[in-house]
This record gives C-alpha cells, structure tokens and sequence, in this order.
C-alpha cells in the first residue's frame, strides 16, 4: 500500500496518499451545499431542544418552550372528538335501541362507531364483518344461539356467555356423554348418525333410528323434540348446516364425547352504554338480526 501524495492526471485532484492494488484515493471535499445543510442542520437540532421536550433530568425532563408532547396533542384532539360526539351520544343515552334505528341521523352514527368498536374488540373472536371462525359465531346469518333481535344482542353483549365473573352471564352447558360415562361409545355412534340424518347424511340408518331414543331421552330437552333448537337455552338448531366447531361425524363424536364451552366477556362494565348500543345496532345489521 503506496502512502505518497500526488496530484492525479485526471481530474487534477490531491490524493491521500493511499493506494490499493493500483486504486488512488481522491482527496475531494463534500459539496459545499451539503456542508451547508449539515451545520443548518445542527443549529435547528440546537431550537428544537429548546423548543420541544428533550434532555432528560435526575427527576424531570426539559419541557421545551412551547411545553406540547405528543401525549398532549393525543389528549387535545380526544377532547375535541369528544366534544364533537357529545351531542350523539346524549341522544344515545336518552333513546331505546328501536328509537335508534329508526332516527337516520342516529342510526348513521351508530352504524360508524359500532363498526369500529366491533373491530376493537369483537373482530378477533367473530371475523372481519362478523363472518365467524370455528368456535365462534357467524354474526350475518339468522342462526341465533341467545337470540338476534336488538334486545338480546344487547343483553349478550351486557352479560356475555359463560362468562363466571358476571352472575346474569349467559349460561347452559352440554354435557360430555361419553367422558362423563353418561352414554356408551356405541350410543355416541347412534345419536351422531340421527343428527347426520337430519341433513341426509348419515350413513347407517338403523343406527340413526337407534339414536332417536338416544336423543329423546338426553338431547332433547335442550335441543327440542325436533332438534330445532331452544333459544332460552342456548341450545342450537341441528337441523340446518351451520355449525360452529363442524358437522361432519369425528366432529360431531368429538363433541358429544367431550361437549363443548364457548366463552364470550361481558361487555356491560367494559365498555360504556351508549358504546353498547352502537355496538348492538351494528351487529343487529350485519344480516341476521332478527
């Protein structure tokens, strides 16, 4: 490596004396536009310490001249939100849910915040728009455990569903028939295949006749005689195809071995009425509101 300094041919600059394998190092200062915004740069660094909050103190931090953090300006404009819904969700607080959503202005607003609130904290566990996952509940079709109507979605929403910190929660569970030794193995056969019946898809017939009994004298109080479903209860339709955790046979066998128990939080407390009612009114909108 070469550390002689010399004037290169080419472009008439000094170099720095080093040199690798043939390769002169150019003596060329930074552009003198760049030194400029550089120092410029270094003098507004200086304002903004003075300016904004920066350095930070054994007990405190300097609090700048104009004294805004971001924390402040979150806090202004949350109370200028805050400010400018107040006049909505007074009427909120002051009209029942079918008042709500026959007053279009409401309703619009309602519409709005629900969507947004579902986003926060019902999207999750149901999916974007309600659409459902396993185990938790489509919101847009008709099939209502607890009910669609706008008085029970806002009393779900209020209590939640097996929700043990709340006593009014909602509640009723299935009991596991097969690891509680209420009904033998085969039994579990015969009532799956009567369920699968209903939907033309069992695939022995005498063991779907065999588990009519089974059903009677164990499904039924919940389910109803026809297997429709009690909504008092909680107890879904088996005569349709909509299932929250499958309808196919393991699915179903898994079920009755081991029963299931879906939780959903008790919103009441968590979140404030009038946000319940926004919330009610657009769940109740999503397609199966009753």
């Amino acid at each position: 490596m070469s550390t002689k300094v010399e004037k290169d041919q080419v472009s008439g600059r000094e170099t720095t004396g080093h040199e690798w394998d043939g390769i002169k190092e150019l003596n060329t200062p930074l552009p003198s536009w760049w030194v400029y915004v550089f120092w410029a740069c270094c003098v507004w660094s200086v304002g903004y310490w003075v300016v904004y909050p920066s350095w930070p103190s054994a007990t405190d931090y300097l609090k700048g001249a104009f004294g805004t953090t971001n924390r402040t300006q979150l806090h202004e404009t949350m109370a200028n939100v805050a400010a400018e819904r107040a006049p909505y969700m007074e009427r909120l607080a002051a009209l029942d849910l079918s008042e709500i959503v026959n007053d279009g202005e409401l309703l619009n607003f309602s519409m709005a915040g629900g969507k947004a609130i579902f986003a926060d904290n019902c999207a999750p566990c149901h999916g974007t728009g309600g659409s459902g996952n396993p185990g938790f509940p489509s919101l847009q079709d008709d099939a209502w455990l607890w009910g669609g109507s706008l008085d029970a979605i806002n009393e779900t929403l209020h209590v939640g569903v097996r929700w043990d910190a709340n006593e009014d929660t909602r509640f009723n569970d299935m009991p596991a028939f097969g690891r509680d030794g209420l009904l033998e193995r085969d039994q579990i056969d015969d009532v799956v295949q009567y369920v699968m019946a209903f939907t033309n898809r069992a695939t022995d017939a005498e063991s779907a006749n065999r588990g009519a009994v089974v059903f009677e004298e164990n499904c039924a109080s919940c389910h109803g005689d026809d297997a429709k479903g009690i909504q008092e209860l909680g107890g879904p339709n088996l005569t349709d195809a909509i299932w929250l955790y499958g309808g196919d046979k393991s699915t179903l066998t898994e079920t009755v071995t081991n029963s299931r128990r879906g939780v959903m939080p008790a919103w009441g407390g968590r979140l404030d009425e009038e946000t319940i009612k926004m919330l009610t009114v657009y769940v109740h909108s999503l397609g199966g509101g009753q």
